[in-house]
């Protein structure tokens, strides 16, 4: 156990030049990195501190709670602060997992899609190397071949298009540019781990949107939105955690709710064209403050780690201004092998069947599993999401005989008592995921 030591506001206080919120945080910061305050440190009382330093509580409070964000110091009010780390790389907690469960184990934790059903990357790779201006260090926002292709299925006609290195990135940019620390996101419940990693890591305060078979419910919408949020998070396609998709109807009545809001809204559509259903935006009804972003990820291959965003020309040009700071612009090679594929009729063929396979692979464990009793709602994707008794009691359950899934509580913003099965390479043993998984539910 760390042994504790107490520092005193004096002595702390003539270790820190700047005064300002951001100052304070930096050199407290740099003394932890340091060693000089080593973990186990407990910190002097804000308001001692403050008086000391001659600057309000209020700054002492801010700049704490920066060092708290990025985990190096623990713990708030009466009950005193601590160094808690010295590490400052921020780090994506719900994405972490486990471990390598090893050949013995089948792992179901990761909905990835199956490399055999992807299309075949030679032939785009090498018309993507014939394009103009390969290489070149013009940042461009996206290729004519990639925003002709796009253009012809995007759910609205948007003013402005941008490429970036994947769904996520894209959602990455989009909130950094966009949201300030401390602000307020909606998002629905459950959702997908790496949004919610996103939003912990910047630092706003996260409203959940409860969510039915049709997608988010607007009540729930209409009550998050009385907290003023800067943005709404959400889904439309195909959820990554349920399955779902929201119904055309539920789609009117969100924006319906959103009317009276001025909050941005992201619309996530990382599946992509895994769902057979159409795309589907609030774009051409709020296109001022829509951001509608689609993965090629899941669908086209992974290792083409691309997406295209849509947004207003303004909104698009402060996204692009943004990157300026690290990756100016997204690999051509990449968006003019994404182009050619989404152009190639054999393209669609080969998605058609990957559709098919991944809807037959959780067909058959959700068959299964009604056969035990445990019955499922009809949704499509990669996986299943499934309610259980006792989250832990089911995750061991399952662990003893061999079968890592997803706990439900990675996904949620509260209190969860589910379990995520992915489905998408699971393609025999399903009768014994579900005896297993029958076992699970009950405690």
């Amino acid at each position: 156990m760390l042994e504790v030591e107490i520092v005193s506001a004096k002595w702390l206080a003539t270790k820190i030049g700047d005064r300002s919120t951001r100052g304070i945080a930096l050199e407290t910061s740099a003394l932890i990195r340091a060693g000089v305050l080593p973990v186990g440190t407990r910190l002097p009382p804000i308001r001692d501190i403050a008086f000391e330093l001659h600057v309000s509580p209020a700054t002492i409070s801010e700049a704490w709670s920066e060092l708290r964000r990025l985990k190096v110091i623990t713990g708030r009010g009466r009950n005193g602060t601590w160094v808690s780390g010295n590490r400052f790389v921020a780090k994506p907690e719900r994405l972490s997992t486990p471990g390598d469960y090893g050949t013995t184990v089948l792992d179901l934790t990761f909905c990835v899609p199956d490399v055999a059903l992807l299309p075949p990357l030679s032939e785009a790779m090498a018309y993507a190397a014939s394009l103009d201006k390969v290489n070149s260090y013009e940042r461009s926002r996206i290729i004519p071949e990639l925003r002709d292709a796009v253009a012809g299925r995007w759910p609205y006609k948007p003013e402005a298009f941008l490429t970036v290195n994947g769904g996520y990135n894209g959602i990455y940019i989009a909130m950094h540019a966009l949201l300030s620390p401390g602000s307020t996101v909606a998002i629905e419940n459950p959702t997908a781990v790496r949004l919610l990693d996103i939003l912990e890591d910047l630092g706003v305060k996260i409203v959940s949107v409860a969510c039915d078979d049709d997608g988010p419910t607007p009540s729930s919408l209409a009550d998050a939105l009385k907290l003023r949020p800067s943005a709404f998070v959400f889904q439309p396609r195909l959820h990554a955690v349920t399955g779902a998709t929201v119904s055309p109807s539920r789609l009117v009545e969100l924006g319906d709710v959103l009317a009276s809001s001025e909050a941005l809204i992201i619309e996530d559509d990382g599946l992509g064209d895994i769902s057979d259903a159409d795309p589907v935006s609030l774009g051409g009804r709020f296109p001022d403050r829509t951001i509608h972003v689609i993965s090629y990820s899941k669908a086209l291959g992974p290792d083409l780690r691309l997406a295209v965003l849509s947004s207003s020309e303004l909104i698009i040009e402060q996204l692009q201004s943004y990157r300026a700071f690290s990756a100016g612009w997204t690999s051509r090679l990449l968006q003019g092998a994404t182009a050619w594929l989404l152009k190639m009729p054999e393209t669609w063929e080969a998605l058609a069947k990957a559709r098919q396979v991944y809807q037959l692979r959780r067909n058959s464990l959700a068959n299964a599993l009604a056969e035990r009793g445990v019955p499922i709602t009809p949704s499509g994707g990669l996986c299943l999401w499934l309610p259980v008794i006792s989250e832990q009691f089911a995750m061991v359950t399952l662990a003893a005989r061999n079968i890592a899934v997803a706990p439900g509580g990675r996904f949620s913003l509260s209190p969860n008592n589910h379990i995520r099965v992915a489905t998408s390479i699971l393609s025999d043993r399903f009768d014994e995921v579900a005896d297993a998984i029958a076992l699970a539910r009950v405690p």
